[in-house]
């Protein structure tokens, strides 16, 4: 922990003054005193802003695009993203399952620890010292808020991955987590009880959610890319239904989309998903071309018309069997090539680009030039999923269907109201989620909170490219092991509190 969080201590430095690519140089010769960081409230913004920054770096090469990069490894490691063949390294051994349990990875295993980690560290911060920085108190509540928001968010990710799953039936959830850090300084912390991490996350989301009261709930452009009340409500909701606490995911699920309630236009649903703008995205990022790495970005993994050498070859699939279960009445089976001549025309063209069945081209950049785009970490369609499905897990049949109804009508305007009760209500709420946030990085932490099991079988996986086709619930490799750095560095972990 100890390295990490020198490391977080510097960028924050290198952070606070501008948005320049060169500026997010993890190694700046120079730096700005804490005391100049915090000498006044506008300065503190710029802190706060620095850490929004932190979420689109590149670190050191291709494979550790911030958040984005994770995404991409997350939704690899489950059973709807396909890869076409196994040309280039990118995310590839999370598509294996191999690089979470390598303790020694550091582009998938070490670099999501060390991010997370770097934003929590430059979060206390901003936590530790923005009361007493001169200025008035309801920007300066504000600002605490977003840090609290951001430092819970980082927790939260962290402990889904390193640690076992949250089981209501198990109380109090006394398996290893992760540490626990909510201060600036650069001892060392044990591993805390899963728990305890989420007792930590709810408490700080509490009071974020208090600090961001007077934020607004509408809003447009730039100003999405700053977490706000109604995206602290989101992460409540996404907290409580990994925790099976149903009343309070229901609860923020609604909260959320309190005042901001606009699911996007089919014609929007086809647009490219690359503008933050669109009325339905809640939380985003938005990396300006002259802030995209050389080589890299989210968009040059994922984007159906960036002309790259890693997407010309291997074009991202939609699971078949998921496919099959799209009604041809439903805007988002659009989003994935049909295999027909006729559909081809639909999606974009690059020059000597494979062209396989079920391709996408939900993720466009706006000017095939560039790989830079806008990036969705929260929309509002998710809050209805989360609203839904813990309906229809709490025994809700009736209040589940009327939950979804707004959603699944929207994007399939021949959907009826669901009959289904029980197990079969939730497949089909289940089957709406896998669909409509295919791509945004939330396959594997589906499967693993719902305890199911990875099941590639019978698809249009491919054996020797996938690796691993089938991994049951409650496995072992369902828990990312803690990076060997940590290990070797941290006094409070040791060998003896790895995973198994």
């Amino acid at each position: 922990m100890k390295h990490l969080k020198i490391f977080a201590a510097l960028l924050i430095s290198a952070l606070l003054f501008s948005c320049s690519k060169e500026a997010l140089n993890t190694n700046p010769t120079s730096g700005i005193s804490d005391e100049t960081a915090f000498a006044s409230v506008d300065n503190a913004q710029k802190a706060l802003n620095g850490i929004y920054r932190i979420l689109y770096t590149q670190y050191t090469n291709q494979h550790r695009d911030g958040h984005g990069a994770i995404m991409i490894n997350l939704d690899a490691m489950g059973e709807d993203y396909v890869r076409t063949n196994a040309s280039y390294v990118y995310h590839y051994q999370s598509y294996r399952w191999l690089a979470h349990r390598n303790s020694a990875d550091d582009n998938v295993n070490a670099f999501t620890y060390t991010f997370y980690y770097i934003v929590i560290s430059n979060a206390n911060q901003i936590i530790e010292r923005i009361d007493g920085v001169e200025g008035e108190a309801a920007t300066k509540a504000v600002i605490k808020g977003e840090a609290l928001a951001l430092r819970a968010w980082a927790h939260f990710q962290l402990v889904q991955l390193y640690g076992k799953r949250y089981d209501a039936t198990t109380m109090p959830n006394s398996q290893l987590g992760i540490p626990i850090v909510i201060t600036s300084s650069t001892e060392g912390q044990p591993r805390a009880t899963v728990e305890a991490v989420y007792t930590q996350i709810n408490k700080d989301l509490d009071e974020a959610i208090s600090n961001l009261a007077a934020t607004p709930a509408s809003r447009t452009g730039s100003a999405k890319t700053h977490i706000n009340i109604n995206v602290a409500k989101g992460f409540k909701a996404r907290v409580a239904l990994v925790m099976q606490n149903w009343p309070v995911a229901i609860k923020f699920a609604q909260e959320a989309r309190a005042g901001i309630d606009n699911l996007m236009t089919n014609a929007q649903y086809t647009a490219g998903f690359t503008d933050i703008n669109n009325t339905e995205w809640m939380w985003g990022i938005i990396q300006p071309a002259d802030q995209v790495p050389t080589y890299g970005s989210f968009y040059a993994y994922m984007s159906a018309n960036f002309n790259s050498a890693f997407t010309r070859v291997n074009p991202k699939l939609i699971n078949s069997l998921l496919y099959a279960k799209i009604p041809t009445t439903d805007i988002r089976k659009k989003l994935w090539w049909d295999g027909t001549t006729a559909d081809r025309a639909n999606f974009p063209t690059i020059a000597s680009q494979t062209k396989v069945i079920y391709m996408h081209r939900k993720y466009q950049v706006p000017d095939v030039a560039t790989r830079a785009g806008d990036i969705p970490y929260m929309r509002i369609a998710e809050m209805y999923l989360i609203e839904a499905e813990a309906q229809a897990r709490a025994g809700n049949s009736t209040a589940a269907a009327q939950a979804l109804l707004p959603l699944a009508k929207n994007r399939d305007a021949a959907y009826v109201l669901s009959t289904k009760t029980g197990a079969a209500l939730v497949d089909d709420i289940m089957v709406q989620r896998r669909v409509e946030l295919w791509g945004e990085g939330f396959r594997f932490l589906d499967l693993k909170r719902t305890n199911a099991d990875l099941d590639r079988r019978g698809t249009n996986h491919k054996l020797d490219v996938a690796n691993i086709m089938y991994v049951p619930a409650g496995d072992p490799s369902w828990q990312w092991l803690i990076p060997q750095d940590e290990i070797n560095s941290n006094p409070a972990i040791g060998p003896a509190n790895q995973n198994p």
